[in-house]
């Protein structure tokens, strides 16, 4: 598959629009031996293997983990499985947010079905802009919407948030933010695809300031496409 076409932010939409109104789309859904509660426009882990890459990354690799304890901050929670997982693995103290209020709800549905509503807090919030300014995370984490739309695009349906992203406007605000959020010691992660841009956003981190530093990455088969994944750590350049 050519890379522009990987990167068509239409296929992207289309494939949004699938897994929104498919007939079987189930309420409860099964990923790595755990159910999971799963509504109405949030994007779903049972039809892309995203979600499984991004526990992979934050709990396999030896050099990045989710915290045993500490704090971790999640941007775009979705149906909230890697805030969940944080918080059965031990972290004191986890925040997910999501500009999707749908998706704020599926969080905390998941967190109280796994018993963890104790420590964490659903957010609804773009990107930092609900957070009390006091806050720093040991780990900030953000499974991007990597796919580049037109910057004049609007978005049709709340799924569409967790798919594109109008001319990386959000990128750009995470790569300037996330590691004002960190304690000392801490580090803010992105998940980001070959679905996205990668020259664009390597671009956005040297007009803010940032460097990226690719801690792991992974190529997967995703439908028709092959996909690379990679687990980047933004760091002051």
């Amino acid at each position: 598959m050519m890379r522009a076409a990987i990167q068509d932010y239409t296929r992207s939409l289309e494939r949004s629009e699938r897994a929104r109104t498919r007939a079987d789309r189930p309420d409860v859904f099964t990923l790595r031996g755990r159910e999971w509660d799963l509504l109405d426009e949030v994007f779903a882990p049972n039809y892309a293997p995203s979600s499984g890459v991004s526990l992979e990354f934050l709990g396999c690799f030896e050099e990045v983990q989710l915290p045993r304890r500490g704090s971790l901050l999640e941007i775009g929670s979705g149906t909230g499985i890697v805030a969940v997982m944080a918080a059965l693995m031990g972290c004191d103290r986890v925040v997910a947010c999501d500009i999707n209020p749908q998706a704020v709800r599926n969080t905390a549905l998941n967190a109280r079905r796994h018993g963890v509503a104790d420590r964490l807090r659903a957010v609804y919030s773009d990107l930092f802009a609900a957070l009390p300014s006091h806050e720093r995370f040991d780990m900030v984490f953000w499974h991007s919407n990597y796919v580049l739309a037109p910057a004049d695009y609007r978005y049709r349906t709340a799924q569409e948030c967790a798919y594109v992203d109008p001319g990386y406007e959000a990128h750009r605000r995470y790569l300037a933010e996330a590691p004002r959020w960190t304690t000392p010691g801490g580090s803010a992660y992105l998940h980001f695809s070959s679905r996205g841009d990668l020259d664009v956003l390597y671009g956005l981190a040297e007009e803010t300031g940032r460097k990226l530093l690719t801690r792991r990455r992974r190529e997967i088969q995703d439908g028709p496409d092959t996909v690379e994944h990679l687990l980047l750590q933004v760091v002051a350049a």
